[in-house]
């Protein structure tokens, strides 16, 4: 069973979630006007949330959660609100990734119990023979890090975003066939060494065509080893989300749990559109560098001048770039945004007009990193500085753009949450 609703009250806005044997109520307190309430009570609740409004909950039961290539908690964040809205109490026992400085990140906004920093393969030892629905473990995976085998059979969830470049259609190089595609099947192994009661990886759409199968892989050998396995791709429009970005998921769990299409289906909602993710933003003075934006070249800003001054939101060809100006596949490059409709995708590139439609409705400006942060659903209490010293640009739009954003993740996890 999978519920989930959303009504207003005299105080604010109450949600009520259940999934499987969890059920959960929660508040956002607060009038109206001060948590800016639409006609819909679900766009209300997840505007309120990006500005940060506390959730008033009584969840008591732990959710212990081991999360794998982790970053800046893009994932955790979801696991955090899924687990939230039916009533856990989610508890990271141990985060790890190569990134030190987005573990610090992490340790900020979750307070892990433990992190490791380092590749994630190297934490298990196992092999397969063959692959896809021919594939098999050749003995039981054994857990190489400690900290990790002290966790045997004391994991309710794992999440992981095993390194995605491989699969991705932007690389051409060794897209379907990248040997960082085999930590998919690491993560398997970790999850079935660990015996969690639920794995949820996410990867790109395009990891259904790996080369080597991992997907099928995955699935096989979880099902050797007791589990249900559903998997698909959920879009963030279509589950109440702000931008068109879209993910692959494999869920896993020891009990019967909804199927990821079945779910996609009654979690779906309308999409909020920018106005309701970022309008508030656009008088906001820069504080910060989450709220600054880079000196953009002359060329640059006579694109977004020249969009402004003919009410434009597609740059025409004749003052794009010269490679452009023959045709081109791209028309979103050097676009617009428009408040009334949700964001295109966000990625590493935000912060640079030529690499997708990043210019802000009403100002002539790229979206800013907080702006950003928000389309992926990240709260304005979420803290990008993990050491101590502001992170760099090129660090803040990695971990903003490769982050899984929160709809998607909340999404997921309540599908395996189904299943514990």
């Amino acid at each position: 069973m999978l519920i989930e609703k959303y009504r207003f009250e005299n105080d604010g806005i109450v949600r009520e979630v259940q999934a499987g044997c969890f059920r959960g109520i929660t508040h956002i307190q607060g009038s109206s006007q001060h948590l800016g309430i639409t006609n819909d009570p679900s766009h209300s609740w997840w505007s309120a949330f990006l500005r940060g409004e506390q959730i008033q909950s009584d969840a008591s039961r732990e959710l212990r959660i081991v999360d794998l290539f982790c970053g800046s908690g893009g994932l955790s964040l979801g696991a955090r609100e899924a687990a939230i809205a039916v009533g856990l109490r989610p508890k990271t026992l141990i985060a790890a990734d190569m990134d030190g400085e987005a573990i610090a990140v992490y340790r900020r906004n979750f307070s892990p119990i433990e992190t490791l920093v380092g590749n994630v393969a190297s934490l298990v030892d196992y092999h397969t023979y063959g692959r896809g629905q021919e594939a098999e473990l050749a003995y039981t995976p054994e857990l190489l890090d400690p900290k990790l085998s002290r966790l045997r059979g004391k994991v309710d969830l794992l999440v992981a975003g095993p390194p995605c470049q491989g699969h991705s259609n932007l690389n051409n190089r060794t897209r379907r066939d990248d040997p960082r595609n085999q930590l998919y099947v690491a993560t398997v192994a970790i999850g079935i060494a660990l015996q969690a009661k639920a794995l949820v990886i996410e990867n790109v759409p395009e990891v259904v065509n790996d080369s080597t199968d991992v997907v099928t892989t995955a699935r096989t050998v979880l099902e050797a080893n007791g589990y249900s396995v559903s998997d698909g791709v959920l879009s963030a429009i279509e589950l109440g989300g702000g931008q068109t970005r879209r993910r692959h998921f494999t869920i896993a769990t020891k009990a019967a749990h909804i199927p990821v299409k079945e779910a996609a289906i009654q979690l779906k909602k309308t999409p909020m559109v920018l106005k309701e993710t970022i309008g508030d933003l656009e008088a906001r003075d820069n504080e910060d560098l989450m709220d600054q934006v880079p000196q953009l070249s002359a060329e640059n800003q006579d694109r977004i001048n020249y969009l402004f001054e003919h009410d434009l939101f597609d740059l025409p060809n004749q003052v794009r770039p010269d490679c452009h100006k023959n045709g081109h596949t791209y028309p979103s490059v050097y676009g617009r945004l428009s408040w009334d409709k949700p964001s295109q995708t966000i990625t590493t590139g935000f912060l640079t007009p030529g690499r997708g439609r990043y210019i802000h409705p009403s100002k002539r400006r790229v979206l800013t990193p907080r702006e950003a942060a928000r389309i992926q659903g990240f709260p304005d209490w979420f803290d990008f500085v993990g050491q101590g010293e502001p992170p760099s640009r090129t660090s803040l739009s990695k971990w903003i753009g490769d982050a899984v954003p929160t709809p998607l993740g909340y999404a997921a996890v309540l599908t395996a949450l189904s299943g514990i």
